[in-house]
């Protein structure tokens, strides 16, 4: 018999598969825009102020991604097994648990892999600018794999114990923020309160973001023991994850009845969720007069309030900031991060729920009903587009009031009365992002929708989503941007703020309107072929 064989059974699949290729250009790509457009922006600095800046931005952003891996690649490869009821056909072979486990490890790791091995030479890119050393690159480089490693097998072991997609990938990224921001505030808390600097650091070994902070050579050389720890406690984390999803995975694939106590806690959040008989009955007839649909995408009441809860959070946060810091607390930075993090937190929210109930009907065979009552495709559009409007109607109208209230601060500010040229491209920015946000928001309705009817799942879908409309323009001004400044021809154009916010705003609009109207045509023209279609490989390009 052969060693692993579903590991080698994967490892073939996935050579044979077009992504494996385009991630590893595509992380490429991405990291040598980024870098190029940090060199042109501090070009005047000195190179060893560059080479450090960029190599920090990079290392970061590889390491978020590789902590963020585990809940995109494996939070749900197990459980999705579950669900559809072909986990337990392999444990009527040979194949024992680990067999299982390394298999979809390997499958599903492989372009995440693949991604940080061609992210890995980019970050040597500082070191011919100097300013960083070679051991802090190999530290860096290990760190990150370090790191996809261990969030992919908390993935795995969460996906082990779990049979909900969005239950098992929320139980993954609370633990992930639990390793990498909780336990060490809890350490900072200790140390504050006049704990030793050792108990301190020691809350703070398995946080990824403290592995990299002591990758530096001045760290790194104060206190070398602090890495290596730190590097060994998240490596055997890791370890521990993949040896528990072993153990979990043949124990946990069967269907078994619940007992009195799970029945009743599982009563008792049904009546939280849809509320009693009563309250049901009443939200029914009032969603039901205004669409079928509407009330079946709606149903689930804490919707709306999970979306109004993370915004208590961040309100909570800046309040406290205000108290803290005063007046210091209002500078030009602190208003534009908060508005970036308003505003990407709700497209963010929005991608993910837009077209997820018709991947998850489509996939759980309730469309095909749907499909065959009286309602007409334009009805089934526009009843989720209502159950939208409820849940993030008010949120992006509260967004908007506080938008426009920074943008307000902004231009009031006494520091920035002598500059007339400053406040006009304050205001400038600011009414450029309220417009985008909802321009977003359409496209994202539209394209959503289409992408819950035809990908695979409500997670690709949403990640496809995301990708169009959120990532796709700013991929798009960087190329626009950089390869005139490196020839050259840019002049004072490319360095032109309002020109770059022009170029900005011009792209977002177009790229909204471009994919909303397609998916609006391909929505209306062929919804219940897409609906029919189901698994069906599409035929290549050209063929279409």
């Amino acid at each position: 018999m052969t060693w692993l064989p579903i590991v080698a059974r994967e490892l073939r699949v996935a050579s044979r598969r077009p992504g494996t290729y385009r991630v590893r250009w595509g992380a490429g790509l991405g990291l040598i825009l980024v870098a190029a457009w940090f060199f042109l922006r501090n070009q005047h600095l000195p190179a060893e102020h560059i080479a450090m800046g960029l190599f920090l931005i990079l290392t970061g952003g590889a390491v978020l991604c590789c902590l963020l891996s585990g809940v995109w690649f494996t939070a749900d490869c197990l459980s999705e097994e579950k669900r559809e009821g072909t986990l337990g056909l392999l444990f009527l072979t040979d194949l024992k648990g680990y067999d299982v486990v390394l298999g979809k490890l390997a499958a599903t790791s492989l372009g995440a892999l693949y991604a940080v091995l061609a992210a890995v030479p980019i970050l040597a890119l500082p070191l011919l600018l100097g300013g960083v050393t070679g051991g802090e690159f190999a530290r860096m480089a290990l760190v990150a794999i370090n790191t996809l490693f261990f969030s992919l097998t908390l993935g795995l072991c969460v996906s082990a114990l779990s049979r909900s997609q969005r239950s098992a990938m929320t139980r993954t990224l609370l633990l992930v923020l639990l390793f990498a921001a909780v336990l060490p505030a809890c350490g900072a808390c200790l140390t504050l309160s006049g704990a030793t600097p050792k108990t301190g650091r020691s809350w703070l070994m398995a946080s990824p973001f403290y592995t990299q902070y002591h990758a530096l050579d001045q760290q790194f050389s104060a206190s070398p023991g602090d890495f290596w720890w730190s590097v060994a406690v998240i490596h055997g984390l890791g370890w521990t994850c993949l040896l528990l999803a072993s153990g979990i995975v043949p124990h946990t694939w069967q269907d078994r009845p619940a007992g009195a106590r799970a029945l009743r806690w599982r009563e008792r959040w049904r009546t939280w969720t849809y509320g009693n008989q009563t309250d049901r009955a009443l939200f029914r007839e009032r969603l039901m007069d205004r669409s079928a649909c509407f009330w079946l995408t709606a149903r689930a009441r804490w919707k709306p309030a999970s979306v109004w809860a993370v915004l208590g959070v961040v309100a909570c946060g800046w309040g406290w900031g205000l108290a803290k810091w005063h007046r210091h607390w209002l500078d030009e930075s602190t208003l534009i991060l908060t508005g970036l993090l308003l505003n990407y937190l709700l497209k963010v929210w929005f991608a993910l729920e837009a077209g997820r109930q018709l991947s998850d009907d489509r996939k759980a065979g309730a469309l095909e009903l749907l499909l065959s009552t009286p309602l007409t495709v334009k009805e089934i559009l526009h009843g989720h587009l209502l159950a939208l409007r409820r849940q993030f109607q008010w949120p992006v109208t509260v967004v908007l009031l506080v938008c426009f209230l920074f943008m307000i601060l902004g231009a009031l500010d006494a520091n920035l009365r002598p500059d007339t040229e400053h406040p006009a491209l304050w205001i400038l920015l600011w009414a450029a992002g309220m417009v985008i946000l909802v321009a977003d928001l359409a496209g994202l309705y539209w394209l959503g929708m289409w992408r819950g009817l035809t990908a695979k799942g409500p997670i690709h879908a949403a990640g496809v989503n995301m990708a169009c409309i959120l990532l796709l323009p700013w991929g798009i001004a960087l190329i626009a941007i950089v390869p005139p400044s490196l020839g050259g021809l840019g002049g004072v154009e490319t360095r032109n703020e309002k020109y770059v916010l022009g170029l900005w705003v011009g792209l977002c609009l177009a790229v909204d309107l471009g994919f909303g109207l397609w998916a609006r045509r391909k929505l209306h023209a062929e919804f219940r072929r897409a609906a029919a279609r189901g698994y069906e490989p599409r035929p290549k390009f050209w063929k279409r």
